[in-house]
């Protein structure tokens, strides 16, 4: 029987090591799905429940692996759906393939059913590499290419094939002009800076009293090179949210998050330094940075192009982070004054306390701190955590301590609400015999997680340990927005945009065939973690909080305290029911 089109492209993904394709059915490629069928050991295929949440596993793939992460659609609507969970792996530099399905070519550019101009949608989220198979000998460098440049630029590329070309003969590129002859296989380079460039480095560092250290996703793999580094020049290691399990909080020197969600120790550090060093992150927020002038500056970036646009940097070293960090440390001088050291190590002592006290405040019905506080201790080491955009990522970067072999991950850059449990689906896949763990607010359940809940019931049974857990905050709120309506219009909480419908997850997951448990009250959240983190079975966990427990911490948010007040005055009363130290004060400080 002759190999068509199809059966080379699925063989082919297996030869890259392709172990899971991510996608939903659909007449644009059921070639596709043919050949998968047929062949002997294909990639797995995961049916979501909808396509994006197809292209969110995939991006979540690579950013637990390491590897390529593959998704799928057919032609028009399900091609149209991708887009938001490329675009997520595109801004958080993920390797990340789309495979898409397309009308016949006889069709095309005859106003066909679902016919969609695929090559313009998808030129800017896979700007680097997006070509049309219109030939059988075609498909085999466009896959090449496609994972080749995926993992080489860490960025998205896509494929895609009409379904009339899925059923013809595969013909090998005939050995003449114009064909392409393309293999398998790519290595990752050593990428370091110049010797003269790591001199000017560490004659910066050296000169510094005050080192602050900021680490990203980057700098996830040189855990041990920045530990030793920030141990030499006597610096703390402040982390953005991508960057939260790269290095663990156990460490005395650990300041936690950077920003809106930042602690008083990264904050103060930031404002001291008289030297920054930034290692594999693109933190957008400068004004968490020190002010310009302030600290003489050193960059480690693998990407040239994110160089020293944060903070303009004395000495920007493009190089992979582990890799510049070891050759930078010989260079160093070991700081004897260890003061500012200690001093760093002092705040986020001060820090943790505070956080403790905050998580043990009386709310309506439930702290969502302390839902948080109460896990964090009781993690094991191996888990995989995924955080929602919204409330649960404030509470996730505050309250979660990260220990080493932990991961987590969340939409960074492109901040999407409903990544959080198809980036624990993924991870459950990735890795069966680990806990991984959904942490989700009400707006994002609704917005595509309890559709992913039929996903868990359907693959749950075939994972080696099958815990995933889905902690669902429900205040009735879309509460992160609802806060940066007091916070940075001034206004008060739009009841019509902000409103969620009632919804009981805890009984939806039991109708299921999950565990559901549903808690609205202080005693009952050990009890409740307990149960979740002994389940023989995927768990629902539906804790019902307070919408008024501030979602950024109290210190950042006085930034904010005059529209706060605004939003008060104007008959928001939610918005001062539950105000901190310094940020009561702040208020009413406006109001006088």
């Amino acid at each position: 029987m002759a190999q068509l089109v199809s059966d080379y492209l699925v063989e082919r993904l297996s030869k890259w090591g392709v172990k899971r394709i991510f996608g939903y059915p659909g007449d644009g490629i059921n070639g596709i799905m043919g050949a998968m069928q047929r062949a002997a050991e294909p990639p797995e295929f995961v049916q979501v429940r909808h396509e994006e949440m197809a292209s969110l596993m995939a991006c979540a793939h690579a950013k637990f692996t390491g590897e390529v992460g593959v998704c799928m659609a057919t032609s028009g609507p399900g091609a149209i759906h991708l887009l938001n969970g490329l675009y997520d792996a595109k801004l958080d530099h993920q390797p990340v393939v789309a495979i898409v399905g397309q009308k016949a070519r006889t069709a095309l550019g005859g106003h066909a059913q679902q016919e969609v101009d695929l090559m313009a949608l998808f030129k800017d989220v896979a700007g680097d590499y997006v070509q049309t198979a219109m030939e059988p000998s075609q498909i085999r460098h466009l896959i090449d290419r496609a994972i080749r440049i995926a993992k080489a630029q860490r960025t998205v590329t896509c494929v895609i094939v009409p379904n009339d070309v899925q059923e013809l003969e595969y013909e090998e590129p005939k050995h003449q002009h114009q064909t392409v002859h393309s293999g398998i296989g790519y290595t990752s380079p050593r990428v370091l800076p110049t010797d003269e460039d790591l001199q000017r480095a560490a004659e910066v560092l050296n000169a510094g009293k005050k080192v602050a250290i900021l680490i990203g996703a980057g700098a996830k793999g040189a855990a041990e090179e920045v530990t030793q580094i920030a141990d030499v020049l006597g610096a703390g290691v402040a982390k953005a949210y991508l960057g939260k399990a790269a290095l663990p909080d156990e460490l005395p020197f650990v300041t936690g998050a950077i920003g809106f969600f930042g602690t008083n120790a990264t904050h103060q550090m930031m404002k001291e330094c008289d030297t920054l060093l930034m290692i594999g992150s693109g933190f957008p927020y400068a004004e968490f940075l020190p002010k310009e002038g302030q600290a003489r500056g050193v960059q480690i970036d693998i990407d040239g192009r994110m160089l020293s646009i944060r903070y303009p940097m004395e000495v920007p070293l493009v190089g992979d982070s582990a890799e510049t960090l070891r050759a930078l440390l010989p260079l160093l001088q070991r700081k004897e004054d260890r003061s500012w050291r200690e001093s760093i190590e002092q705040s986020i002592k001060d820090w943790w306390q505070l956080l403790a006290e905050r998580a043990q405040q009386e709310a309506d019905p439930l702290n969502p701190r302390l839902v948080f506080e109460k896990l964090s201790p009781k993690l094991p080491n191996n888990c995989i955590l995924a955080a929602d955009s919204g409330s649960t990522s404030s509470w996730m970067a505050q309250y979660v301590k990260i220990r080493e072999g932990m991961k987590f991950s969340v939409s960074g850059t492109l901040a999407t609400m409903g990544c959080a449990v198809p980036y624990a689906i993924a991870a459950k896949f990735a890795y069966p015999d680990r806990l991984a763990i959904a942490f989700a607010g009400d707006g994002a359940m609704q917005m595509g997680g309890n559709e992913e809940l039929i996903t868990i019931q359907k693959y749950w049974k075939q994972w080696a340990d099958p815990r995933l857990i889905v902690l669902v905050l429900n205040n009735h709120d879309l509460n992160f927005v609802t806060w940066e309506q007091r916070l940075m219009a001034g206004t008060p909480r739009i009841e019509m945009s902000q409103e969620v419908p009632e919804f009981n997850y805890a009984q939806y997951a039991e109708s299921l065939g999950l565990i559901g448990i549903r808690i609205d009250s202080p005693e009952q959240v050990e009890e409740a973690w307990e149960r979740a983190l002994n389940a023989e079975r995927p768990v629902v966990l539906e804790a019902v909080t307070d919408p008024n427990i501030i979602t950024l911490t109290p210190e950042v948010a006085t930034r904010f305290a005059e529209n706060l007040s605004s939003a008060i005055e104007k008959g928001d009363k939610g918005a001062g029911e539950h105000l901190d130290e310094p940020l009561a004060s702040e208020v009413k400080q406006a109001k006088e």
